[in-house]
């Protein structure tokens, strides 16, 4: 042990840097002397290394005799930079991202593990969760897999020779080209996608954009149309199906209605305001009918303010560049929605992936970032955005939310939640995935949501703190250069929102949310007991169910369009190239006997497309982990 009298000397870096082949290593020593700090050039042997272990946070005590401690190495066991290292004087709490309070993370080692297999109703964090936590993600047999991938090559090979036969005319071309004296100009496409859209989108084309001429509610009437020229373009013929059962709308609560309490009040408000307003909010497009909105919103939500957008998509991609910048850093779930990569994207700051739901994966990135601080400078980050969705629409997943709060609480990060598919949806009163596991809105710095979904209106909002509300209606894009929302819409989500809060004098809102997670665990459940793979969390009104092979997606898609239910199958590139399935969407307006005319609907095109899968005698890999995997707590 080294002493010095009237120093407190901590080591803060070792750099890579070998002096001349003599075997020694420079270093930069910060000594605090008279309240000053003071930048010494020392030169250690190589075997100084081997007793000087570089680590997180420490206090420097001033004394007559201080020591020169030892650390404990960082996770990734690396030397880090002079300004990586994090640092309490006093023990006094430092900034919010840059350093970390008295005690020292890296004190003691810590493994990440975790097991093969394990229960998936073993709740991880027990002391974080206050129900069981179950979610499902069953692995990929692997002759599917292999049938799968062998498929995609079969049309891939046929693709490459139904352009060779374009090329020569001999088949006729429908694609647009470009023009001969624009061949040397960058391309309008990339190769690969130009070539998936015209050799295997075009033979399932059949399955999308289907038109719909009535109210989307439990049933629908589709326009029934025929295509001539394999998918390229399409005719009506002038007949309707009717009375579809649909399980492909975002509709939760079955607010998507044209009878009942709120299109009559939004038929009132047409009379008094008018469709449109013609302006923006900050100019002349300001009603007293949106601030009415926004305080309802803030209200319901139980945060300090809230602000309206009249596009959810446009809720994200134009106001997160607001929010971070420069030297920021967004940590971003890999399965986010591409309004958020967009956002994080447009924002100019650094951008890392975590593994989805993954908390060993975002807990790693986030000791990273307040290890190593900015690329180049160390500098500590300015901020660390935490970005994460509450219920994930292609995966049926739920975040998980109590985890993800005590990360960001330990390493001083933000949380911005988009909670698109969960507001409304989940919840004993339908406020989202807060409500869902009990927390408190106070912790989520930044909450997102849309008015598409559960409200059966459009649009989005943003809640949080009077001050950052306050800082958007002067910076947001959003805010500044789009019209304000329709007042008929403005209307809809006031009932909307009233009836679920039960502030309309009923229980129907009430009544919904119970409907809704009734037949999400009847559905979900079902489903898992006909032997179909499904994805994500038992109370989840998303449920994917896989079908993998590309030739199954579009028969899966007009077979139980036969059957009169209508479904949304999904494919690349929305889901991994292999992963293609179903997407179902409940709503409280399906009754038991629609969903059993459904389910069995399913099960005899499962049996047709042999589309069961799950083998039930083996354990569902899940993505959990236990309590002592985590260092969630002290």
């Amino acid at each position: 042990m080294v002493f010095i009298d009237d120093l407190c000397i901590g080591v803060t870096a070792l750099a890579n840097e070998t002096t001349q082949g003599r075997g020694f290593r420079r270093a930069r020593v910060i000594t605090l002397h008279s309240r000053r700090l003071i930048h010494v050039p020392l030169r250690i042997p190589d075997f100084v290394n081997n007793i000087i272990q570089v680590g997180g946070s420490f206090n420097c005590e001033m004394s007559s005799r201080s020591r020169l401690t030892k650390m404990t190495e960082s996770s990734a066991n690396k030397l880090l930079n002079g300004d990586a290292c994090n640092r309490t004087i006093n023990e006094k709490k430092s900034s919010k991202n840059g350093f970390v309070k008295s005690h020292c993370l890296f004190q003691q080692p810590h493994k990440y593990r975790r097991t093969v297999e394990k229960n998936q109703n073993v709740t991880p964090s027990s002391s974080l969760y206050k129900k069981p936590f179950v979610e499902s993600f069953e692995e990929t047999p692997l002759l599917v897999a292999v049938l799968t991938y062998m498929g995609y090559g079969i049309l891939t090979i046929f693709g490459y020779l139904r352009d060779f036969l374009r090329h020569w005319n001999i088949e006729k071309c429908h694609v647009a080209q470009e023009r001969e004296e624009q061949k040397d100009f960058v391309p309008l496409y990339q190769d690969f996608e130009n070539f998936y859209t015209r050799n295997l989108y075009m033979r399932i084309r059949d399955n999308w954009n289907r038109p719909i001429c009535s109210v989307p509610g439990a049933k629908i009437d589709l326009v029934d149309r025929v295509s001539h020229n394999y998918n390229w373009t399409f005719e009506h013929t002038g007949k309707v199906v009717k009375d579809v059962i649909n399980l492909g709308s975002y509709n939760y609560l079955g607010f998507a209605e044209n009878t009942g309490a709120c299109v009559d009040a939004s038929i009132e408000v047409t009379q008094k305001y008018g469709v449109g307003v013609g302006s923006t909010r900050c100019e002349m497009g300001n009603m007293d009918i949106h601030e009415e909105l926004e305080q309802l919103v803030a209200r319901f939500l139980g945060v300090e303010s809230a602000m309206t957008f009249g596009m959810g998509f446009a809720t994200n991609s134009m106001n997160i560049p607001v929010l971070t910048g420069k030297g920021c850093l967004i940590l971003s779930d890999e399965l986010n929605h591409a309004s958020l990569v967009l956002g994080v994207r447009l924002s100019g700051s650094t951008i890392r992936v975590f593994k989805h739901n993954n908390m060993q994966s975002l807990e790693k990135m986030l000791r990273d970032a307040i290890v190593h601080g900015q690329p180049r400078t160390h500098r500590p980050w300015k901020k660390i955005l935490i970005v994460v969705e509450g219920i994930y629409s292609m995966e049926g997943s739920i975040v998980r939310l109590p985890e993800i709060i005590a990360l960001k609480k330990r390493y001083k990060a933000y949380l911005y939640l988009d909670e698109a598919h969960s507001i409304g949806a989940l919840g004993p009163n339908g406020r989202g995935v807060v409500d869902y596991f009990d927390l408190d809105s106070k912790d989520v710095d930044i909450m997102m949501g849309t008015f598409t979904k559960s409200f059966g209106a459009s649009g989005g909002y943003i809640g949080g703190k009077k001050e950052l509300i306050d800082y958007l209606r002067h910076h947001s894009h959003s805010a500044l250069y789009a019209t304000s929302m329709p007042p008929p819409v403005v209307q809809q989500i006031i009932t909307s929102m009233k009836i679920i809060m039960g502030e309309d004098g009923t229980t129907l809102g009430a009544d919904r949310i119970r409907q809704l997670s009734e037949n999400t665990t009847y559905f979900r459940r079902k489903l898992h007991d006909m032997g179909f793979i499904i994805y994500g969390n038992d109370h989840s009104p998303v449920v994917p169910m896989m079908l993998y092979m590309p030739a199954k997606i579009g028969a899966f898609g007009r077979e139980m369009l036969k059957r009169n239910i209508g479904t949304v199958v999904v494919g690349f590139p929305a889901t991994p190239i292999i992963e293609s399935r179903a997407r179902f969407c409940l709503s409280a307006l399906h009754t038991r006997e629609m969903l059993d005319t459904a389910l069995q609907a399913i099960s005899e095109v499962g049996e047709l497309l042999q589309l069961k899968y799950s083998r039930h005698q083996q354990p569902h890999p899940s993505l959990e982990w236990t309590s002592e995997d985590s260092q969630l707590q002290d």
